[in-house]
């Protein structure tokens, strides 16, 4: 199971990177699997541009950040400074369009970047890696075209997402062997599906259009999260504002039942409005834990006014609601979380962005927010004895 996640923030410095990313298994004894495990990179993209590729995060024997080469071979980051200064080049050539190439992927947890036609512009501060931060128009990186996957490969297995958490860019799929010889795959398009949703936003209007940005020559470069579009000023912060205010409407008088462990289903917490928060009982009608009344950006980011601690209560209650309030079902449903997709974002107010992503999934599955593995329809591989894993650049048509 994933663990929450925020968007990186704006030159967020990335200490943590790894330790605190989206894919995160448990962790295993030091020495009970191979250190590494083959990690073929597909490319059908259709772009005649050079790839460059990253792997990047946490090296789990060590607890040190750096990068790895193609061989699995860690090397740790440098000292950093005060402003960043440039990290040292951790790209490789990717395969060109048609070919194959397999790498050796280590125990991290972490990131796999990839960029077309220009090198990725990594940077150190004080307090480690400097992440690219696309939302911010300065960033070095804002005019590349680039995208990146993220996982764990420890004693317990292999965890392997391809997310839109932060952006929905370059696309591509992810896959592995498992360990009885079967195969996953996620992540993979449509045809025409890349084109779909940069389009099905800018028909959405209302603001929605401004999360779409483009290279000089008019060619989509990404669209940004909603979570990154509020706080650029790239989409209105209100947007959400309808549907939470006829949210916190009616659970001032209805009753929001949250059942938050699909393995502890007599486990339940009972939700009221009572004034400027919205109170928490457990079964002997105590309160256990209360929400101020979310904003957009508190929606889209899972945190804020919906934080998540790592506990038993709170951190459950509120992924399951971060995940109801984004796919628009607290008023079709008292009772969650949702397990039927069928009912997801049908409200003229929810986050279209997440709609038309996992709407151009083949398999339905994304990463759009935060919490999108509530109900368990996140973009997913896991096996916890790997034979080998694979990612896909696919076709931007």
């Amino acid at each position: 199971m994933l663990p929450p996640r925020r968007p990186t923030a704006s030159l967020a410095v990335a200490a943590a990177l790894g330790a605190a990313s989206v894919v995160a298994g448990p962790a295993g004894p030091a020495s009970a699997a191979a250190d590494t495990i083959p990690l073929t990179l597909k490319n059908t993209s259709g772009s005649s541009e050079q790839v460059y590729v990253y792997v990047i995060g946490t090296e789990l024997a060590s607890g040190e950040q750096g990068y790895a080469d193609e061989s699995g071979a860690f090397h740790a980051w440098p000292a950093g400074g005060a402003p960043p200064v440039p990290a040292p080049d951790a790209s490789f050539a990717g395969p060109v369009n048609g070919e194959s190439k397999t790498i050796q992927l280590p125990k991290f947890s972490g990131r796999v970047y990839f960029s077309y036609g220009q090198k990725l512009d990594f940077r150190l501060a004080e307090g480690g890696l400097v992440q690219p931060a696309v939302q911010n128009a300065s960033d070095p990186n804002h005019d590349i075209l680039f995208n990146w996957t993220e996982y764990t490969l420890n004693d317990s297995g292999l965890w392997l997402n391809s997310t839109q958490v932060d952006m929905f860019s370059a696309p591509y799929s992810v896959g592995l062997t498992a360990g009885d010889g079967s195969t996953k795959e996620t992540g993979r398009l449509k045809p025409g599906g890349y084109q779909a949703v940069v389009d099905g936003l800018k028909a959405q209007g209302g603001g929605w259009e401004g999360l779409v940005q483009t290279r000089g020559d008019g060619t989509p470069l990404r669209v940004l999260a909603p979570g990154h579009g509020v706080g650029s000023g790239a989409i209105p912060a209100d947007v959400m504002n309808d549907y939470i205010d006829r949210v916190w409407s009616k659970y001032a008088t209805d009753t929001l039942t949250v059942t938050p462990f699909k393995e502890q289903p007599d486990t339940k917490f009972h939700g009221r409005v009572n004034g400027d928060r919205m109170d928490f009982t457990d079964g002997t009608g105590a309160v256990v834990t209360s929400f101020e009344k979310p904003d957009s950006d508190s929606v889209f980011g899972c945190y804020n006014k919906l934080d998540a601690p790592n506990d038993q209560v709170r951190g459950p209650i509120s992924r399951t609601l971060c995940a109801a309030y984004n796919r628009s079902t607290l008023l079709t449903n008292p009772d969650q979380p949702d397990a039927d997709a069928s009912g997801f974002y049908r409200d003229g107010v929810t986050n279209h962005y997440a709609r038309l992503v996992h709407d151009q999934m083949q398999d339905g599955k994304a990463y759009a927010f935060a919490f999108d593995d509530v109900g368990a329809h996140e973009s997913l591989v896991h096996d916890g004895a790997p034979k080998d894993a694979t990612i896909t650049l696919e076709s931007f048509g």
